[in-house]
């Protein structure tokens, strides 16, 4: 499961990294620039929530 959740994390930093060569500056909310910011938002709210379950499993092994 520790894999799987390292994955998902570099997965979704990929798609950041492409994601931020599509963003126009000077019209960030409109067409490809708009898709590609709301990547990068759902992208980081991943590694959040795979941060939080990492550490979650971390307590629950000390619990055990």
């Amino acid at each position: 499961m520790k894999y799987f959740i390292y994955t998902v994390i570099f997965l979704a930093l990929v798609f950041i990294g492409i994601s931020a060569t599509a963003i126009d500056f000077q019209n960030l909310f409109e067409g490809d620039s708009g898709n590609a910011f709301i990547v990068i938002i759902s992208s980081l709210c991943v590694i959040a929530l795979m941060a939080i379950l990492l550490v979650s499993r971390r307590i629950s092994a000390k619990a055990s």
